[in-house]
């Protein structure tokens, strides 16, 4: 069938490094509706800057994690050095991208070791769906120790251009509430992670979000809003909260700079902390820093350490 050819060919994140080209695909994709994310996020800025020194209320620092994907070239040079370098820092969770090339028992020795903890993992359910794979990676997941398990990629076509059949979604979300019925009998939480190209309008004047949400079990699956990528698909990450009250659990915190690419948390134009202030009502559990591009020249993988303590730090030192 054509819709399985086409949904088969994102990669998954149990390859991490292959997401460079898939996010330059994702970008390209994106141009069209950059500019008008990019106005929101100025927009939502002017409003409070950076929210430091607004409220009371702030970031629980045992909810703070961050996307290893961030570190994806350290790791795969020194995966005990990195790991303790993060807990110097500060984490006490991460979310994993794949085990960086050990098995998943090793991998949890080296969290273990680090005295960090996987809560969350990127592994991408098998397209066409395959029960026996799927249990697969849902072992993985418990020997990790992970409490959360995200699909983390969708959207683009076999030619890679953005998905516009409203089909392919409905077809994908069948998909993903029987992946989160099965996470849920082996004690996982099961996520869905956006980029741009789920807010792509289809040809039915839908977007993919709009299906993903609508079509799956809210108590089999939840969202990880990537607040960069909503702001790049040209959506305020508050509205989407507000459409989806209680789903959003966990959060990519992600800024963006004045080009409309990536930057370090504070540094960039998303006023984070006036989405923070709907934490309750998205029903946010985890924080997790990220920046796709922080190995990646001209910056150099030691970078991507620089931008886990600037995230840490914002992280820990936001009021709103």
């Amino acid at each position: 069938m054509e819709q399985n050819t086409r949904r088969s060919e994102p990669p998954e994140a149990s390859e991490p490094v292959s997401r460079r080209g898939v996010l330059r695909a994702a970008t390209v994709s994106a141009a069209a509706v950059g500019a008008a994310g990019l106005f929101g996020a100025s927009a939502a800025s002017a409003s409070g800057g950076s929210s430091h020194g607004r409220g009371r209320r702030r970031v629980p620092l045992d909810r703070i994690s961050i996307q290893l994907y961030t570190l994806r070239d350290q790791l795969a040079a020194d995966l005990p050095g990195t790991l303790a370098a993060l807990r110097r820092i500060g984490y006490r969770r991460v979310e994993h991208a794949g085990f960086v090339g050990r098995t998943a028992a090793q991998f949890r020795a080296a969290l273990d070791a680090a005295g960090l903890r996987a809560t969350s993992g990127h592994t991408g359910i098998p397209q066409p769906f395959d029960a026996d794979a799927w249990e697969r990676a849902l072992a993985d997941a418990n020997v990790v120790g992970c409490r959360k398990i995200v699909h983390p990629w969708f959207g683009l076509d076999s030619a890679g251009q953005p998905i516009r059949d409203p089909q392919v979604y409905r077809a994908l979300a069948r998909d993903l509430n029987r992946a989160g019925r099965m996470a849920e009998r082996a004690g996982l939480q099961f996520g869905y992670h956006n980029h741009q190209l789920e807010f792509v309008p289809l040809t039915d004047g839908r977007t993919g979000f709009e299906i993903l949400t609508g079509e799956t079990d809210p108590r089999l699956v939840h969202f990880e809003l990537d607040l960069f990528w909503a702001w790049r698909g040209a959506r305020d990450p508050v509205d989407l909260i507000q459409a989806n009250r209680g789903r959003i659990r966990q959060v990519h915190v992600k800024d963006m700079d004045t080009n409309a690419s990536f930057a370090d948390l504070g540094d960039g134009l998303i006023d984070f902390g006036r989405i923070f202030a709907h934490e309750r009502e998205a029903g946010i559990e985890e924080y997790i820093v990220e920046r796709d591009d922080a190995g990646t020249p001209p910056r150099t993988p030691a970078d991507a350490l620089d931008t886990a303590r600037v995230g840490f730090d914002y992280l820990a030192s936001l009021r709103y």
